[in-house]
């Protein structure tokens, strides 16, 4: 019988899970992109002001559009697929700006389920830099972080910590901790 897995790798604005999921695609594995970098790029590009940082409400509803669409891209897939980000992330950066959290994106949730097992990274100040799409202080990106685990706790999925160390080793942890 083949199975498809949805694994969630997740944690605060620059913890390393673009890095470690490049490295998992590079390794063979299925991957499905950020979804909210993948929006700032675009919404940016038309001057929009669905941003993060503008309209964090508008920002959510089109990642939670997009993280439907990758996942949708997924259903025919067996074995396994990590993504950047889940869509319980959704709900916690709304938690995190106290602004309210539509039934809809637990309707999502419901409808799109992941493995219960979810990785997630901690802040790690020694890597994490601003960008473009990555506007955060530091701190803001610890109190995320907070969010996102309460948030998956509160619905149910196995948090494993991914320890700092190289991207092969965090891959490897997390490639063993699958089998």
């Amino acid at each position: 019988m083949n199975i498809s897995e949805k694994y969630i790798i997740t944690g605060g604005p620059g913890a390393g899970k673009t890095s470690l999921l490049q490295a998992l695609k590079y390794s063979g594995y299925h991957s499905s992109e950020e979804a909210s970098r993948q929006v700032i790029i675009e919404q940016v590009a038309k001057g929009s002001d669905c941003l993060p940082w503008r309209n964090l409400s508008c920002f959510a509803n089109k990642v939670l559009s997009r993280m439907i669409e990758s996942y949708a891209q997924t259903t025919d897939y067996t074995g396994v697929t990590f993504f950047d980000r889940g869509i319980p992330d959704i709900i916690a950066y709304l938690k995190a700006a106290a602004l309210p959290v539509d039934d809809r994106y637990y309707s999502a949730l419901r409808q799109h389920p992941y493995q219960q097992l979810v990785f997630i990274l901690p802040p790690w100040k020694a890597i994490y830099v601003n960008d473009a799409e990555r506007w955060q202080p530091f701190e803001e990106a610890v109190h995320l972080y907070a969010n996102i685990r309460e948030t998956y706790q509160a619905a149910g999925f196995t948090l494993i910590e991914v320890p700092e160390d190289s991207v092969e080793n965090r891959m490897n942890f997390i490639l063993k901790s699958i089998v």
